[in-house]
C-alpha cells in the first residue's frame, strides 16, 4: 500500500468533514438550540488533524486499485467516527458507540437510530444527521473528485470502490467531469424534491431535512413517528416518487439530457426495477384492503413503503409489523433486493438479480442442450462472463456475511423476526426493521457488541463488500 498517498488523501477527506459541517453551523446559529460549540470543537479536531496528513507528501502518485480501495474503505471508517463527535461533545447521545451507530447509519445512508425521542434533539444536530445521509447517498469521495483536480493513476478506482453496483464507470472521458455530472444531477432532484414538500405544505425547515434524506435514500426523520405525523397522502405521494427517482440509476436521468431514449427502453435494471415495484404495490394494496377506510388509502399506505423499503430509504407512515404475513415478506424481499445500481440506495441492487436470474435460466436450457452456445445480455449486450461469475461471487459473500452477522447479533438474544430483518436492514442500508426494531422501535435495546456488529454491517453493505474485506485482511496492509 502506498501509505504516504492514502494518508495525504485521508488529511483532505478530513479538512472536507469539517467543510460538510459548516451547513450544520448555520443551522445551529439560526435556531440557538445550544449544539454551535459541539461542531466547531469537531471541525476544530478535524482541520488539525487533516493539516497533519497534509503535511505527508507521497513520493509516488500512482493510485493502484488496492489503494484506491483501502483510501475508501479507511476514509469512510474516518468519517463515522469524526462524525459522531459532535453527538458525543454535545451530549445529545451520551455513549461513543451509540455515536458512532448514528453516525455510520447516516453516512451508509441506512437511517437506523438508536434515539428514543428525536424530537428533542437540537435542530443542528438534526439537520447533521440528514446532510451526512446526502452526502453519503451520492458518495463523499465522488464529491472529492468532482472538487479536487486528478491525481496520477487511475482516479477511477475510488469511483469503482465507492459507487454502489456492479459496474460503475465513466459518463464522460474525465473522472472529474463524471463527478460533477452526477452531483449536479442529485443536486437539482433535491432542490424539486425539496420544493414539491413546501407546496404541499410542509414547513421549510422539514422539508429540506426530509428532502436530504429521500434523496441519499437514508430515511433519518425528526418526528418520532416519522412521516406518519404529517398525515398528509399529498406528502406521501410525493415522497413515494421521489424515492423511486432516487432509486433509479443516475446513468437514465443523463441519457434523458442527451435524449438517448434508445438506451432507456433498453435497460433492463430499470424495467425490472419498475416491474417488482409495480407488482409489490399491487399485491399489498389488496392483501391491507381490509385494513383501511378505501382502496386509495391502501393503496398509498402500500405505495409509500414499498418504495421506501425498495429504495432503502425507511420513512414510514404506518406500523406494518401489524400488515399480513403476505405483505410483510414482500417487504423483506424488496429489502434484500433494492433498487437499481449507479442510485444512492442500497440492498443487492436489480441488475444483480436480473444477471442472477439470466445465468439460472442459461442454467436449465444447459441441461437440456449441453452443447449451447447462450450469452447472458443486459440492455442488449452480452455480458462478460467474469462479470457473471463476479457477482456470483459477490451474491455469495453477501449471504455469508449476513449468516455471521445474524449468529453474532443472536448472542443479544432477541426474538427471529428482530435479529434476522436487524441484520438484514443493516447490510441493506434500509433503516427500520421488524419487531422490536420496526417502525414504532429503534435500535437502542441492542448491546454495545451488536452495535458494532451491525455499524461494521452498514459499511459493508453501502461499500459493496470488498473494499471493507480488502481493509480487514492483514497482507493488505503491506507497503507497496
Amino acid at each position: 500500500m502506498n501509505y504516504r498517498l492514502v494518508a495525504n488523501i485521508l488529511g483532505k477527506v478530513f479538512v472536507l468533514e469539517a467543510a460538510l459541517m459548516i451547513p450544520s453551523v448555520i443551522v445551529s446559529l439560526i435556531y440557538g438550540e445550544g449544539d454551535l460549540s459541539s461542531f466547531l470543537i469537531t471541525m476544530a479536531i478535524l482541520v488539525a488533524l487533516g493539516g497533519l496528513f497534509l503535511l505527508i507528501k507521497p513520493k509516488k502518485k500512482k493510485l493502484l486499485a488496492r489503494d484506491g480501495m483501502m483510501i475508501v474503505s479507511l476514509a469512510w471508517v474516518s468519517l463515522a467516527l469524526f462524525g459522531g463527535l459532535p453527538f458525543f461533545i454535545h451530549g445529545a447521545i451520551p455513549s461513543y458507540i451509540d455515536c458512532i451507530f448514528e453516525s455510520v447509519s447516516g453516512f451508509t445512508t441506512t437511517g437506523s437510530s438508536i434515539l428514543t425521542d428525536v424530537e428533542v434533539m437540537p435542530k443542528g444536530l438534526l439537520f447533521w444527521r440528514s446532510f451526512t445521509h446526502w452526502f453519503g447517498g451520492m458518495g463523499v469521495l465522488v464529491f472529492f473528485l468532482a472538487l479536487l483536480p486528478s491525481m496520477s493513476g487511475s482516479t477511477l478506482h475510488i469511483l469503482r470502490a465507492e459507487s454502489p453496483g456492479p459496474t460503475p464507470g465513466k459518463l464522460v472521458p474525465k473522472i472529474r467531469d463524471t463527478s460533477k455530472i452526477l452531483y449536479g444531477i442529485y443536486f437539482v432532484l433535491t432542490v424539486i424534491c425539496t420544493l414539491c414538500l413546501i407546496f404541499a405544505g410542509m414547513p421549510v425547515y422539514d422539508s429540506i431535512v426530509h428532502a436530504l434524506g429521500t434523496a441519499g435514500t437514508g430515511g433519518f426523520g425528526i418526528k418520532n413517528n416519522s412521516m406518519a405525523y404529517y398525515n398528509s397522502p399529498l406528502i406521501y405521494n410525493i415522497l413515494s416518487v421521489f424515492m423511486i427517482i432516487f432509486g433509479v440509476n443516475f446513468t437514465i436521468y443523463f441519457y434523458a439530457i442527451k435524449r438517448n431514449f434508445t438506451d432507456i427502453k433498453k435497460n433492463t435494471e430499470l424495467k425490472l426495477f419498475l416491474v417488482i415495484v409495480i407488482g409489490a404495490v399491487a399485491i399489498i394494496t389488496f392483501n391491507t384492503r381490509s385494513m383501511f377506510e378505501s382502496y386509495w388509502e391502501s393503496f398509498y399506505q402500500a405505495f409509500f413503503q414499498v418504495s421506501s423499503l425498495i429504495s432503502t430509504t425507511g420513512y414510514t407512515t404506518y406500523d406494518y409489523n401489524m400488515w399480513p404475513l403476505l405483505s410483510k415478506m414482500i417487504l423483506i424481499a424488496v429489502m434484500f433486493t433494492g433498487s437499481c445500481a449507479g442510485s444512492t440506495a442500497g440492498g443487492l441492487k436489480q441488475i444483480r438479480i436480473a444477471i442472477m436470474l439470466k445465468a439460472i435460466r442459461r442454467m436449465v436450457k444447459k441441461l437440456i442442450h449441453p452443447r449451447s452456445v447462450i450469452p447472458i445480455k443486459a440492455d442488449g449486450k452480452n455480458v462478460d462472463e467474469d462479470q457473471v461469475s463476479s457477482i456470483g461471487l459477490f451474491c455469495f459473500a453477501y449471504f455469508l456475511i449476513f449468516g455471521i452477522a445474524i449468529i453474532l447479533v443472536s448472542f443479544d438474544n432477541h426474538d427471529f423476526e428482530t435479529t434476522f430483518t436487524a441484520v438484514l436492514t443493516a447490510i441493506s442500508n434500509v433503516g427500520p426493521a421488524f419487531g422490536e426494531a420496526g417502525p414504532l422501535g429503534n435500535f437502542a435495546f441492542f448491546s454495545d457488541f451488536s452495535k458494532i456488529v451491525l455499524s461494521l454491517c452498514m459499511l459493508i453493505g453501502r461499500l459493496e463488500i470488498f473494499p471493507v474485506l480488502l481493509m480487514l485482511n492483514v497482507n493488505s496492509w503491506k507497503k507497496a
